[in-house]
């Protein structure tokens, strides 16, 4: 079903779509204007309403509110959000004020948004102000800086069509010579899979197809990631010109950017970058398209996210085929993550050996790091790969307040206790060995004051509400995950270790996308360095025996 369904949507091409006329169109919502969408697409009315119901802005209970308060791990962490629903309670009823999983705002926190701007920091405190007079600058703070001596995703572009002038240059060159160069970089997607750049877009490349697609998967929903923001709104050209060099090496005419719509700056940027890029008039036939995103924090997984710009239910996908073979549309697809595409110019520019010498020589290049408010100095930070993990904390000032555990990559990302920073360094190998993951590269400071308890019941909760909802593992794991801590937690029922373990075991393996199969890595973390903490809820018999268990991991 889901191949025809791909095929029919294909019929109207990228730029009329069914998923961006539920997002945009003015009345979308109505039932004889989705009855003439199935018609128009030539697909069912359940279909329309399958894929409408899917998204928390389109048909959710988050949908047309006037107003979002961040739930986002780092504003939890930094218990900032009550005060901010508080406040807004005072220009608006109970009933206007959704909640948003997270608005980017992690430097400053006490995010929220308002008329589709988001706002963070003090700005709580001129609510009053942002609302009568309609406000929609927010002054948001946070340092960029670069830990390396030549910048590479945080240099400025000064000049748009003096950027663009290398893509001039390279078309001169042999197409295969100049992808040989990306793979020999050592380039690895910086979404948190960590995949060969090169071995992908060269799988692309090899099948032959009159039709193929570049997507750039923007719809950065980690709760303290906000580095893709960072390059979509000041360094876009960057983010395009590895799109189009995409393109070019592999046969795509068309770039697409899938970006959340919880980021309405980055959106208007990109926006103004395509503009520019199209006043270039550059000797190729390649074009750029948004997809404004609904609220899906599944739609961040590359099938899922196909899934959603065709139309349908952005469910998980088996693989194979993969995208590279069968993507967007049923076509060959290169889909990557903002800052992989957004290394591309300044590997080509004759520094792709530099490049590889980065790093530990499996991890190359630099990373974006997203500090959240917990440090002195929050901010984007650009570091080479296998940089110890302590001098970005120090170059950021240390800690503001004090912390027993540092959340890395995202919600499924490893939850780190203060006592094994010193281990660690930026890259993928040294966190797998340590039993973390690097991810996205996003530090969440989980305070003190925080329970541990109350934050595994926090993931999976979160896990629970953003399952696509496919695979059992996941759908039903995550929810019997949170009754099993909530409960805990109520002193209703103590925790069974045995049924938990079970229960993460069958997450982990069961699990069609790494949200179900990954958010047991952080959970166990806790249980393993936290076991203090954790003991008082388990069964009697078992408290003992985890909190041995936990002492000696701990040795």
């Amino acid at each position: 079903m889901s191949k025809n369904l791909s095929q029919l949507a294909r019929r109207k091409g990228i730029d009329h779509t069914l998923f961006q006329q539920l997002v945009i169109g003015e009345d979308s919502r109505s039932k004889d204007e989705r009855r003439q969408l199935a018609k128009e697409f030539l697909i069912g009315e359940a279909i329309v309403h399958g894929t409408a119901s899917f998204y928390d802005f389109i048909d959710g209970d988050n949908a047309n509110k006037k107003a979002y308060v961040c739930n986002g791990s780092s504003c939890l962490c930094a218990g900032s959000q009550d005060q901010v629903k508080e406040q807004l309670l005072t220009e608006f009823s109970s009933d206007e004020i959704g909640h948003v999983t997270c608005l980017g705002r992690c430097s400053e926190n006490s995010a929220f948004q308002i008329n589709g701007n988001n706002f963070s920091g003090d700005d709580i405190n001129n609510l009053a102000q942002i609302v009568h007079q309609n406000l929609t600058d927010s002054q948001e703070n946070y340092h960029v800086n670069c830990l390396i001596d030549k910048p590479i995703l945080t240099a400025e572009i000064n000049d748009v069509a003096q950027y663009y002038q290398l893509f001039t240059e390279l078309q001169q060159q042999d197409s295969q010579a100049v992808l040989d160069k990306v793979s020999q970089s050592g380039l690895r997607g910086r979404g948190g899979a960590g995949f060969p750049t090169g071995f992908k877009w060269q799988s692309c490349r090899d099948i032959k197809n009159d039709e193929k697609y570049i997507v750039c998967n923007a719809d950065e929903g980690d709760a303290g990631a906000f580095s893709d923001r960072y390059l979509l709104e000041q360094r876009p050209h960057a983010v395009m010109f590895g799109m189009l060099m995409a393109g070019f090496l592999v046969g795509a005419k068309t770039g697409v950017l899938y970006i959340r719509d919880e980021y309405p700056a980055a959106i208007t940027a990109t926006e103004q970058a395509i503009n520019e890029f199209s006043q270039l008039a550059l000797a190729i036939d390649f074009s750029f398209k948004i997809i404004r995103g609904a609220g899906a924090y599944i739609c961040g997984e590359e099938t899922a996210l196909l899934r959603s710009i065709e139309g349908q239910r952005p469910l998980v996908s088996v693989r194979p085929p993969f995208p590279t073979q069968s993507g967007l549309f049923g076509c060959p697809t290169v889909l990557n993550n903002v800052e992989t595409f957004a290394s591309i110019h300044w590997i080509l520019s004759g520094n792709d050996q530099a490049y590889q010498t980065l790093g530990n020589g499996k991890s190359t290049g630099s990373k974006l790091i997203s500090l959240d408010g917990s440090f002195n100095k929050p901010g984007i930070y650009e570091v080479a790969m296998g940089t110890p993990l302590t001098e970005v904390i120090e170059s950021a000032g240390g800690f503001a307040k004090d912390l027993k555990a540092l959340h890395i990559g995202g919600p499924l990302g490893g939850v780190v206790p203060i006592t094994k920073i010193n281990e660690l360094t930026v890259d993928f190998e040294s966190f797998a060995e340590h039993g973390f993951l690097l991810g996205h590269a996003s530090i969440i400071g989980i305070p003190e004051s925080i329970s541990m308890v109350d934050y595994i019941a926090h993931l999976f909760e979160f896990t629970a509400a953003e399952s696509c909802g496919k695979c059992y593992p996941c759908k039903l794991g995550s929810v019997r995950g949170h009754e099993m801590f909530q409960q805990a937690i109520n002193d209703e029922t103590k925790i069974d270790n045995e049924l938990l373990a079970d229960l993460l075991e069958t997450m982990e393996l069961g699990s069609l996308c790494a949200l179900g199969g990954g958010v047991p890595l952080p959970i166990k973390n806790i249980l393993q360095y936290f076991a203090d903490e954790i003991s008082p809820y388990l069964q009697a018999a078992q408290a003992s025996q985890q909190t041995l268990i936990g002492a000696n991991a701990n040795d």
